[in-house]
């Protein structure tokens, strides 16, 4: 471009106002110089150099000046440049404007053609598509009779004529579609109903599949492979794929569970056990048929076996959660359903089996029962069984009861002892319900174990209960029993036989102490009934017991021959109790004779007038002590289980003639006899063991000097200075002996009240006294 044609393209530039920052600029400027003259000049000596700085300076500003005019010239060159090439784009979209102005009339002109030949284009395509469908019209015209015909196939289950069928009359439709737009002809609109009907007999075929395995297998052969086809099959574009593969097998497990769990009806109350039974026979016959018959009509990809054995698991597993989910089952039926699912379900006899293959294994499933429904079921058993055995030992118990008070005595076994058999009955219930929970479990076996233990000792309180009943009773004249003391001694039988045969009920593993409670209380009721004999006995030997000691008995020995006589043919019946309990027994009933004896003693009724009667009283303390221990050993008790030898350590207080020698004597009775050091006035701090008629001690334990003062008594001779000596060697005694009597005898005797002080000092006064009273 020539520098013409740009001088004629430059606009004139017009001085425009100055900018804001170049009057402050050129004041810094002239101040900054004002500064710098004024530092240079400030010395007079430097004023000489004046034109120098001038001069300088001055080509300073014209070089600056020169610069500054460069960079402007071109700076406004370069927007000359600009301002000419923004001419010439205008130029140019101009002209571009004007030929899209143009070209839009010549579109507008022919869209108007363009709707003009609408008119023969929708004409082309009618002419197009009578041309494909007068092609297709024979065919077109056999598709209703081609309709009919698939729907009889299918009616009659030839599935693969039917499944050929309808993919010649789909292929028909599909050629259709692209001639005509998409455009679906009424004729195909059954089309999809008959292959919905298809799918729905592949459907019922397979539900059927072990049926149709064992009658028709070609049919089920037929069904799978038409599902194998059209699953495998490419759908056309927009078209729903038909998974008819994972219809038949959906198929194939609801028919198999609608086979042996469909009943919608729980088992009735103690139908379960035939329910299980028949679920124990049906389900290995089920897996041996899909093994055998069902598997070789269908792909390996199928699995046909594991899908059978996995479908009537959860099958079953839905069926026992519903059945828990209902009303609470019956003892019965809840150890059955235990049984059956923790053993029987996974055993030989059902899908452990080894004709099984591998395929069939359920182990690794979720388990029948969860650990929730096993507790639910062991809390189910244990309650219900607890009540029946509650039940069962009460009617055991109530019978027995029944029986104390008929005419006739206790039956009797073949060695002549009393017999029941209530214990029996009770520890086989228990030990048959222990067992019986063992074949579940060993936590139902623990939990059954522990309830039978509660229940035993359940059993025995009331069975304690029901004797204090029927002692009362017997007692206070309210129900009078013919045999009375025969009873107790049978119940004594009974509480032994238990306590021989308790042991059956100890679990193999379980701790010792496991039967301690039980054991406890056996202990306490044999106490028990032995305190109620020992009543019996004391309550016939009482009124002999209150002419003892008298002058009578000094002079004759009727009183105790009585007493040995009663007491004789009171315990000829303990002969009928079994060992080692009869030796308890006869220890006891001895005890109580001894007591009674040593009561009488301590009362004070006799006091010797002399020498001689001390003598003679000596002399029977010796013989009643003979007869008593020849009765008891005649009773079959043994001589060192006896008491009677107290009565000779007595007999020795009232033989000494010098009572300067009674120190001796009364320390001797005490090592001898150590419960004689009871305390003055002491009270027993053990709890009796209670009932209706008495406690097993009384409530009185007397001071050893009681108990030595009244025997003193007895002497007659004795003054209070000497029965003081005598009772002083009580503190300095020496410890009991090791062969001392570890048996309660003073201390179950009550003593009289100590004489006053005021009582007369001297012997022979007091005796005075004592024979006035």
């Amino acid at each position: 471009m020539d520098s013409a044609a740009k001088d004629e393209m430059q606009p004139e530039l017009s001085p425009g106002p100055e900018w804001p920052e170049q009057e402050r600029a050129e004041q810094l400027a002239r101040g900054a110089a004002l500064k710098w003259a004024s530092g240079i000049f400030y010395r007079p000596e430097q004023l000489a150099r004046l034109g120098q700085y001038r001069s300088r300076e001055v080509q300073r500003t014209c070089s600056l000046e020169a610069r500054l005019k460069s960079v402007v010239q071109s700076y406004l060159e370069g927007v000359q440049t600009g301002v000419w090439q923004l001419a010439r784009a205008i130029e140019a979209v101009q002209g571009t404007r004007e030929a899209l102005s143009q070209a839009r009339g010549l579109l507008q002109g022919m869209s108007q053609a363009l709707r003009t030949l609408e008119p023969l284009r929708e004409r082309v395509a009618q002419y197009k598509q009578l041309q494909a469908l007068s092609h297709l019209l024979p065919r077109l015209r056999a598709v209703p009779a081609a309709v009919a015909h698939t729907q009889t196939l299918i009616d009659a289950q030839q599935f693969l004529e039917a499944y050929v069928s309808l993919r010649e009359l789909e292929q028909l439709r599909e050629d259709t579609w692209a001639p005509l737009g998409g455009l679906e002809l009424p004729v195909f609109q059954g089309l999809d109903l008959l292959f919905e009907a298809l799918g729905q007999a592949l459907e019922a075929a397979a539900g059927a599949a072990g049926k149709l395995a064992r009658e028709d297998p070609a049919l089920l052969v037929a069904a799978v492979r038409v599902a194998e086809v059209e699953t495998g099959r490419t759908t056309p574009l927009g078209q729903v794929p038909r998974d008819w593969r994972q219809r038949c097998l959906r198929a194939l497990q609801e028919g198999l569970e609608q086979t042996h769990f469909g009943s919608p009806l729980l088992p009735a109350p103690g139908a379960l056990p035939g329910w299980l039974e028949a679920l124990r026979v049906a389900l290995p016959v089920e897996l041996a048929t899909a093994e055998a018959l069902v598997a070789p009509c269908c792909p390996p990809q199928y699995n046909v076996v594991q899908l059978w054995a996995h479908t009537l698991h959860s099958g079953l597993r839905r069926s026992l959660q519903h059945l828990l989910a209902g009303p609470e089952l019956e003892a019965a039926d809840a150890f059955a359903l235990l049984h059956w699912a923790l053993h029987v379900y996974l055993g030989q006899e059902m899908m452990g089996s080894l004709e099984l293959g591998p395929e069939a294994d359920v182990s690794q499933l979720e388990p029948l029962l969860t650990l929730e429904n096993i507790e639910q079921l062991e809390a189910t058993f244990v309650a219900n069984v607890q009540a029946s055995v509650s039940q069962w030992l009460q009617n055991a118990l109530d019978g027995e009861v029944a029986e104390w008070g008929r005419e006739q005595g206790p039956n009797t076994d073949p060695s002549g002892s009393y017999y029941s058999p209530m214990p029996a009955i009770v520890l086989q219930i228990l030990e048959e319900n222990i067992h019986v929970a063992s074949l579940v479990s060993e936590s139902l076996q623990q939990r059954v174990h522990g309830m039978a233990l509660s229940e035993l000792g359940t059993f025995l309180r009331s069975f304690s209960d029901a004797l204090i009943r029927f002692s009362r009773d017997h007692l206070r004249g309210k129900a009078m029993a013919p045999h009375y003391v025969p009873y107790l001694l049978a119940a004594l039988n009974h509480q032994s036989a238990l306590s021989s045969s308790v042991s059956v009920l100890q679990l193999d593993g379980a701790p010792s102490g496991a039967l301690a409670p039980v054991e406890a209380a056996l202990d306490k009721l044999q106490r028990r009934i032995c305190r109620l004999v020992l009543e019996a006995l004391q309550a016939e030997l009482q009124p002999l017991f209150a002419d003892l000691p008298s002058r009578q008995w000094l002079s004759s020995p009727e009183l105790l021959e009585s007493v040995c006589e009663r007491t004789g043919r009171f315990c000829q019946d303990f002969g009928r109790v079994r060992n080692p309990t009869v030796q308890l027994l006869l220890a006891e009933a001895e005890r109580a004779v001894v007591l009674q004896y040593l009561r009488a003693l301590m009362q004070g009724r006799l006091v010797c007038r002399g020498a001689d009667e001390r003598t003679q009283a000596a002399e029977r303390l010796r013989h009643d002590a003979a007869q008593l221990q020849q009765l008891f050993l005649g009773l079959g008790l043994e001589e060192n289980a006896q008491c009677a030898p107290v009565l000779l350590a007595l007999r020795e207080l009232l033989n000494l003639r010098d009572p300067a020698l009674l120190g001796l004597e009364v320390a001797g009775l005490q090592q001898q006899f150590p419960d004689v050091r009871c305390g003055r006035g002491s009270r027993r701090e053990e709890k009796p063991e209670g009932g209706e008629n008495g406690a097993d001690t009384p409530p009185w334990c007397p001071g050893s000097e009681d108990h030595v003062s009244a025997l003193l008594g007895l002497r007659g001779d004795l003054s209070r200075e000497q029965q003081l000596v005598a009772l002083s060697s009580l503190q300095a005694a020496l410890p009991p002996s090791p062969r001392a009597s570890r048996r309660a005898l003073f201390s179950l005797v009550p003593a009289p009240a100590p004489a006053p002080a005021s009582c007369l000092p001297s012997g022979s006064c007091a005796r005075a006294l004592l024979l006035s009273e």
